[in-house]
This record gives C-alpha cells, structure tokens and sequence, in this order.
C-alpha cells in the first residue's frame, strides 16, 4: 500500500511540472481593428494570434468579390485539411441577414470565408504574411498557427467578428 502510494506522489510531482493540456476552445472573437484572432474556453482567453485580413479595408463584407472580411456572429461549420491553404476552417457566413442585405443591393453576398494558412507552398512566409491585408475577405495566420488552432476548435463553434 506505501508503494502505491509513494508511486501516486511520484506521478503527480512529474505531472505537476508538465505543460498543461490545451484547452479546447469554445468560441472565437476576431478583432478586426487590431488584427487579432482569440480562442476563448470558459470566459478566458487561452491563445491570441495575430492576423491578415481582406486586401480591401476594415469596411464589412457587402457582396461577393469585394475582398472584405464579413461582420458578425457565425459557427465553424466545416473543417477542410485538403485546401489550398494549409488547412481551413470555414466559417459559416453568409447567414441569413447577409443574404437579405446583398439581395437588397441586387449582389451577390458571396462566400468561402474561412480562417486559414498560407496558401500551399507558401509557408516559408511565415509571420511575414501579416505585414499587410491580402485575403478576399478570410482570416490568415501562419501554417503553424492553424495548426494549433485546427486542434483547439471543433465544427460548431462560435465566431464573432468585430469592427
């Protein structure tokens, strides 16, 4: 029984000195201004990366082609290992408000938004990607980044785009 004992204490010292597990996410909040992506579990944040976002300005996404980033609330909605960016996570706009506004402009309100890598080929870029804006509407970060990310968040999972 001692033995057990002392082996229990012996594991638990061990562990205590490991990095802790991720943390799964269950929401994320991009902060287009300041060109940040959050992964949020339990009301913490728990990673923050910075991003590249559409070529085209801070504006809000009005329709297909103008190379802005949409605003609002969306899910996750699928996972896409095979892109043609180093891993893809579509984000599910346009929701029914876009398609009502674009319909309105007599636009299209477009699609395939998603937060992704660089494109494949192209990770050599690195951090240097996000010297300027250069998605047509997505959210970019570096392979190594969605790689984590990839691994922190489920499809359905809440995203929240802000100005």
């Amino acid at each position: 029984m001692c033995a057990r004992i002392l082996v229990s204490l012996l594991l638990a010292a061990a562990l205590a000195g490991a990095p802790p597990a991720p943390e799964h996410a269950d929401s994320i909040l991009i902060l287009k201004k300041d060109h940040l992506l959050e992964l949020i579990a339990g009301g913490r944040i728990i990673r923050v990366y910075k991003v590249a976002l559409g070529r085209r300005g801070l504006a809000p996404k009005q329709q297909k082609g103008d190379g802005r980033t949409p605003e609002g609330r969306y899910v996750i909605d699928s996972r896409n290992a095979a892109s043609q960016y180093h891993k893809a996570l579509h984000i599910s706009y346009p929701k029914a408000d876009d398609r009502r506004r674009a319909a309105q402009g007599g636009v299209s309100p477009g699609g395939a938004i998603m937060i992704h890598g660089l494109p494949n080929g192209k990770g050599f870029l690195g951090p240097a990607q996000r010297l300027y804006d250069w998605t047509l509407g997505c959210i970019a970060v570096t392979d190594a980044e969605i790689d984590e990310i990839w691994s922190l968040v489920s499809v359905g999972t809440p995203v929240e785009i802000r100005p």
